[in-house]
């Protein structure tokens, strides 16, 4: 069999396992990759879940030696949610983003590479391969573009014809010399909506982001979020697809191929309030099989707390009182005395003040005073 029987053998198998796009590419160092990266680093933009060591990221050999070719291949998932269940007053949700709908996309994408690795060593025994989905070191974006699965859009995400952004991606390494695919042109021409409609200012220009201020990234952190994202959080508990709804290339793009990454409404839209009380086991059964649950129930929770206080939801607030007095993590309770000042009136105000007697933490002090002067300022 030659490579180019086998690269056939290959994509027909792909198909038939449920791979909606495959590319091959050179497995060469990627070196434009590496300025961009050392760039990144010196202005700060990183978000500190890559890889640190960033020749691993730009050269293929570094893990997997002798390496050739790197297949990317991409499956497509949902942009729109069958039968969304309503925002009320009388029961506020929150929003996981797309890439979080269904089941966590890591398992999916593992699975077809698996498989796809497997089928490689039957035809080729002598092929060596090492496959990885987002966590790898690879910049998988990197990879589908030389690969032709799509170009490198201004919101800095693959965008392909078919599917537009929203698509999953992954890579596998192997040391056989495929006939590598031609890069897709970029179609984005003069288009800046993604970067004009970024709510905090992320996209510093197109195909450079500042991960440091994407809503994306603030709402997989841990800590205290700074004042000035609080506004921008809206509802989002987990992830942002801002850049994806605005461009014209996703306009009509929703693919509903694997059931698996059907979204159940009840989870990719869940109602804020009961988030608050969840018990990390509660958490895990519900939430654990999405990608979203990654960082824990935390970030998600004080971010629902963020929602709350967006919607100014008054229904929230012996819930939010309560969390304050007794939970024990000092960012969710700090994070609920600030919604507290932003969602109530003189009644909270006196609350917030008997509070700060027994609080000892000091940010957590800091959040009740927020939430104190927020009450002071308001005209009733």
């Amino acid at each position: 069999m030659t490579l180019a029987q086998l690269k056939d053998e290959i994509i027909a198998y792909s198909k038939s396992i449920g791979i909606d796009k495959i590319g091959f590419a050179s497995a060469d160092p990627f070196l434009q990759l590496k300025d961009r990266l050392l760039t990144q680093k010196q202005l700060g933009y990183q978000s500190g879940f890559e890889e640190p060591d960033i020749d691993k990221r730009v050269t293929p050999e570094r893990l997997l030696p002798h390496a050739k070719t790197i297949i990317s291949i991409a499956l497509a998932y949902p942009s729109k949610m069958k039968n969304p269940p309503k925002n009320t007053r009388e029961e506020r949700r929150g929003i996981f983003c797309r890439a979080s709908w269904g089941k966590d996309y890591h398992h999916i994408l593992r699975e077809r590479l698996q498989k796809l690795e497997q089928f490689i060593r039957e035809r080729a025994p002598e092929a060596r391969t090492v496959s990885m989905v987002d966590t790898g070191e690879l910049s998988d974006r990197a990879v589908a573009e030389r690969a032709g699965i799509g170009w490198s859009g201004k919101n800095c995400a693959i965008i392909t014809p078919e599917f537009g952004s929203y698509v999953y991606l992954g890579d596998l390494i192997t040391t056989l010399s495929i006939e590598p695919d031609v890069p897709l042109t970029d179609q984005c021409g003069s288009c800046t909506k993604c970067i004009d409609a970024c709510p905090t200012g992320a996209l510093v220009q197109g195909g450079q982001l500042n991960s440091q201020k994407c809503i994306a990234y603030l709402t997989q952190t841990k800590d205290f979020l700074t004042d000035q994202y609080r506004k921008k959080l809206g509802n989002r508990l987990y992830g942002c697809d801002t850049c994806q709804q605005v461009c014209p290339v996703n306009k009509g793009k929703d693919a509903h191929i694997h059931s698996e990454m059907e979204p159940d409404p009840e989870i990719a839209k869940p109602k804020l309030i009961p988030l608050l009380t969840m018990s990390n086991r509660s958490f895990k059964e519900k939430f654990g099989h999405v990608s979203g649950s990654w960082r824990g129930k935390k970030p998600i929770q004080r971010n629902a707390i963020i929602a709350l206080a967006h919607f100014k939801d008054e229904r929230s607030l012996p819930v939010l009182t309560d969390l304050v007095k007794n939970d024990p993590r000092p960012v969710i309770r700090g994070t609920a005395a600030w919604a507290i000042g932003v969602i109530g009136s003189y009644q909270e105000k006196k609350l917030l003040t008997e509070l700060k007697k027994s609080e000892c933490e000091e940010k957590v002090l800091e959040e009740i005073e927020k939430g104190l002067n927020i009450i002071e300022n308001k005209s009733f």
